[in-house]
């Protein structure tokens, strides 16, 4: 029993959970200080905030500890409830700033579109699996992947959620490249890309071609450019050091719109400065260096390939936040993992994180 315990201790990846930590806790100061007012110091944003990371603490351990196979399983078939759900959305959603994105359970309200990035790569592991244990494929056998990851993403991107549809978008397009799908697919699908923009820019809704637009530098400053160029302004403002936490103008005056989610970052920035942006991404980089590194060496390839597809949301949604708060991106609505609020977008994080660190756990 001893033994057993000592080597659950030392297979245990400390390094990543510790990061994760650390990002959670920054997290959760940024909550605090974009959301806290003179009469309200603890707001309900920030008591919802702390909820949600104690019982993500919890989800964490339980996917962790989990076997990871019997997790893999349930989750090819948990896939098809979440698409259900998906359908659901569309049709008794509970609307929200314009978008009909939740389901509301009374106790709380989630958003299905954030499951599908938990489960759609066990949906995909599990599927290539079935398909053949050696993991050498045909086009033909990828054919219903490509169909469900289509149909997913359409259904997301209808609710409108074009952040989301585009994190769990590309990350399955990697999915089917780390599984062999073959270059003459790429190659096919950027033409087709390139061919089709101008009938999908007609199927984007009035506020998305706005977003690309502003993109492009049209839009008035005080109109349609007002959130980048606020964001801009408070990320700008910050300058090395940063005006010091909760002393952020841009924050506190209530001029940065979505501050305590889409724009945390410029929060911090403002607060902290470069450094304190530095700081952050330091930490980011290291929890996917240290991920990326314990993967290389799990031995089995399905067992890489979903840790990946577990990754690759968390990685690709980071890189997508601090690219549009910078105005590197047009603004599409994405969370920074672990640092944004959001109670479903948090526990789905600490799940992916939970499920890889049992994956390499087990395996390394």
């Amino acid at each position: 029993m001893l033994h057993q315990k000592n080597r659950y201790f030392f297979s245990f990846d400390w390094v990543s959970f510790a990061l994760t930590l650390v990002l959670t806790l920054i997290g959760l100061l940024f909550v605090y200080s974009s959301t806290t007012t003179v009469g309200v110091p603890y707001s309900i944003y920030f008591k919802k905030q702390v909820l949600g990371i104690a019982t993500g603490l919890a989800i964490y351990l339980f996917f962790c500890f989990k076997d990871y196979r019997a997790l893999c399983r349930f989750g090819y078939f948990a896939f098809f409830t979440v698409m259900l759900l998906l359908v659901y959305t569309l049709i008794k959603g509970k609307i929200g700033m314009g978008a009909q994105r939740w389901i509301d359970i009374k106790i709380f309200r989630f958003q299905p579109s954030e499951i599908t990035k938990l489960f759609f790569p066990a949906f995909f592991t599990y599927f290539l699996y079935t398909e053949n244990d050696v993991p050498v494929y045909k086009f033909s056998n990828f054919i219903p992947l490509l169909g469900t990851l289509f149909l997913s993403s359409v259904l997301i991107l209808k609710q409108p959620d074009l952040g989301t549809a585009i994190v769990f978008f590309s990350s399955g397009l990697s999915m089917l490249w780390l599984a062999g799908i073959g270059k003459r697919f790429f190659r096919m699908f950027i033409l087709c890309c390139i061919i089709g923009a101008p009938l999908g820019w007609h199927f984007l809704k009035p506020y998305q071609k706005q977003r690309i637009l502003v993109f492009t530098g049209a839009g008035d400053a005080r109109k349609e450019r007002y959130q980048i160029e606020q964001s801009i302004i408070a990320i700008g403002s910050g300058g090395i050091f940063g005006k010091g936490f909760t002393q952020g103008t841009q924050n506190q005056l209530l001029f940065l719109p979505e501050s305590r989610t889409d724009l945390i970052f410029s929060v911090l920035c403002e607060e902290w400065g470069f450094i304190g942006a530095l700081l952050l991404l330091t930490v980011y980089c290291m929890l996917f260096l240290r991920i990326l590194y314990r993967i290389l060496y799990v031995p089995t390839f399905f067992a890489q390939l979903l840790a990946l597809g577990l990754l690759l949301p968390i990685s690709i949604s980071a890189g997508i936040n601090v690219a549009m708060v910078c105005g590197l991106l047009p603004i599409v609505g994405v969370p920074l993992p672990l640092i944004s609020y959001g109670i479903t977008s948090l526990w789905m994080t600490f799940a992916s994180l939970g499920w890889i660190q049992g994956i390499t756990r087990k395996m390394v």
